[in-house]
């Protein structure tokens, strides 16, 4: 059983990506339990009261009320494009909110937990708070980068300073109530000196936008007091049966910004009300855009929308969980996530799940087919698929999610280069090795059902298609479906389309300089000589040999010899080569072979070609270049 919860989104401004990435770990933690068969409750929402929402509001002309039913709907909105499902979506404006808040301020007022008096502080306004002068950077803010004000009135403050030894003691005697550990460190850190009490209220005089306290009408309730108890709200506290049932078993996901106020501010206030603290807090890092902070000012605000509407749900999910290591900062670019769409997803997924398809259907009656006895290479492959499973879960566990990927796209090289060593459509030549050449493809649809499996959480509509393409009806679950050799032999496999497009890099290519085109001169023709043959050493290193890997081929219409190739060599590429009397396309497959990556690219029958294949000529039959043993795709010819 776990409660698993995002922060809740101030709302003076739209959605973007830092946002998306904390509701996208919970959604995929949320999912990962669940394939676990655990009971999970998941809950995100906005909050919507303090200062910084009635500037934005004022900057926008309309009320308060108007403007924080407009923003929290872009985040309700928001969230299904990412195929983010949470069981609830919570907002401190809701009236059950404000009395949940009001009952408890009354509760920790009447226990003389809060208490009133005359303050002189610095307080930021893009944070909200109060900052004392140790976390000031050269007399500023450290995230605003402002000037906090001096300002001196009097308000309520939580004896949060009571505490202290009690949090300093629950966080050492609990080693995963904060993490990763370095912001379990950090926390200790500020929690040698005194700890501060908490001002928890703003006079009516200058702010009205906010929960009354209910001892005071002339104050409202500073926003982290109020937000933070969201996360009682939303299963019912006090008295709810979701609240008596999942509680024990909350885990809040939260960017390292709001650390503080969630590893101190948040358990000491539970402590006070006499509720135990969470289970676990999990923080993040942030994300930059072309390592740059993202900021309005400057223009470079991602925003998941956008996102989704390009790349697809899938390569975006995929992107941000495998490109930040949890608990660090990452950078976003467009080019990074293009990359790893054509070479992860469109290349390595995708090529696995179509050539295995393709294969089946061609010699295997799109069926899945009967395997015989497996050599050690299936044994191999099937050991390390399950492995796979198993090691995925511990890093799902442990917020690893870019580990727990990159041990699933071990399995899916791994299983690409098998079909490069077994040769299927080799094996289809010879009547005698079928009972092999079944094994073969039995082991490919086996190792992309796992593979599906373990991607169900972090890309849920991939794993759908893999499923119905492998003819698997029932509900994905670990428990159960994580051994090896349950795909039924005889089920029927369908054909559906590529699970990934390859998208244009957007680079564009630079345009010939017409005018010194036309200035060139030229040479005139000569007699040639013996020596004309020959060319010289700098004129060879202009030749750029590179091995490439075929990994689709198809032949070209109104052309007996001409076959396309889609050559890996590491990036993908279109190479029109004149073997078509020589090879079928389903041979060549998965050969390696060594590439001109230089050559100019010319049109061949209508088709871009971008390089050429070397082959050698004996007796008229064409035989195309090889390498002895499997190098890496790219690898220079020297």
């Amino acid at each position: 059983m776990t409660y698993i919860t995002t922060p809740i989104f101030y709302v003076n401004a739209q959605p973007h990506l830092g946002h998306a990435y904390s509701t996208l770990v919970a959604d995929v933690y949320c999912r990962f339990k669940r394939l676990n068969g655990d009971d999970v409750r998941f809950q995100t929402g906005t909050d919507e009261h303090g200062d910084k929402i009635v500037q934005a509001a004022d900057d926008a002309g309309v009320s308060p009320k108007q403007y924080v039913d407009q923003i929290s709907g872009m985040f309700r909105e928001a969230w299904p494009l990412l195929a983010i499902k949470p069981d609830n979506f919570i907002r401190t404006t809701d009236k059950n909110h404000i009395d949940t808040v009001q009952g408890i301020l009354q509760k920790v007022y009447d226990q003389d937990d809060i208490y009133f008096s005359q303050y002189t502080g610095l307080y930021c306004k893009g944070c909200e708070r109060f900052l004392t002068e140790k976390e000031l950077v050269d007399g500023k803010c450290p995230d605003h980068l402002t000037v906090p004000d001096k300002i001196s009135e009097e308000n309520y403050f939580f004896r949060m300073s009571k505490y202290q030894d009690w949090l300093i003691d629950h966080i050492k005697t609990n080693p995963d109530f904060i993490s990763p550990e370095r912001y379990k460190n950090e926390v200790l850190s500020f929690l040698k000196e005194p700890l501060e009490d908490l001002c928890i209220s703003r006079p009516t005089s200058r702010l009205t936008w906010g929960v009354p306290l209910p001892f005071d009408k002339n104050f409202v309730t500073y926003v982290w007091f109020d937000a933070l108890i969201n996360y009682l709200t939303g299963i019912g506290y006090p008295d709810g049966v979701d609240f008596n049932r999942y509680w024990q078993t909350s885990e809040h996901i939260i960017a390292k910004d709001i650390l503080k106020p969630h590893a101190i501010y948040w358990p000491t206030m539970l402590k006070s009300i006499g509720i135990a603290p969470y289970r676990k807090l999990h923080v993040h890092g942030y994300w930059n855009v072309e390592d740059t902070k993202m900021s309005k000012s400057i223009g470079n605000v991602v925003r998941p929308a956008d996102l989704v509407d390009k790349y697809g749900v899938d390569a975006v999910r995929y992107f941000l969980l495998r490109e930040m290591s949890f608990g660090l900062d990452s950078s976003f670019s467009a080019k990074a996530l293009v990359a790893r769409q054509n070479s992860d997803l469109a290349n390595d997924l995708g090529n696995l799940f179509s050539r295995s398809l393709t294969m089946v259907g061609k010699f295997g009656h799109a069926k899945v087919p009967v395997p015989t006895d497996l050599t050690a290479e299936d044994q191999e492959l099937a050991e390390a698929a399950t492995a796979m499973v198993t090691d995925y879960a511990v890093h799902m566990n442990n917020f690893a999610f870019n580990k727990a990927l990159q041990i699933i796209w071990a399995v899916i090289s791994r299983a690409n280069k098998y079909i490069v060593s077994n040769a299927p459509w080799e094996l289809a030549k010879d009547p005698a090795l079928d009972g092999r050449l079944q094994t073969v493809l039995y082991t490919l649809l086996e190792s992309l059902r796992l593979i599906g499996l373990a991607l169900e959480p972090i890309m849920p509509a991939t794993s759908a298609k893999i499923r119905e393409a492998l003819g698997v009806k029932i509900a994905p679950a670990l428990d159960g479906q994580s051994q090896w050799g349950l795909l039924e032999p005889g089920t029927e496999i369908s054909m559906i389309a590529a699970l990934f497009p390859r998208l244009d890099s957007g680079k564009k290519k630079k345009k010939k300089n017409s005018a010194a085109t036309s200035a060139k001169t030229k040479a005139k023709k000569e007699k040639p000589t013996e020596d004309d043959a020959l060319i010289s050493f700098d004129d060879f290193l202009k030749l750029d040999l590179r091995i490439g890997e075929i990994i689709a081929a198809e032949k070209i219409k109104k052309s007996d010899r001409l076959l396309k190739l889609t050559i890996k060599a590491p990036e993908e590429r279109t190479v029109v080569a004149g073997i078509a009397e020589h090879y079928e396309p389903e041979d060549v497959i998965g050969r390696q072979v060594i590439i001109v990556a230089n050559l100019k690219p010319v049109k061949l029958m209508g088709v871009q070609s971008q390089g050429m294949v070397l082959a050698a000529k004996d007796n008229g039959k064409l035989v195309l270049s090889a390498v002895s043993a499997p190098v890496a795709a790219g690898s220079k010819v020297s």
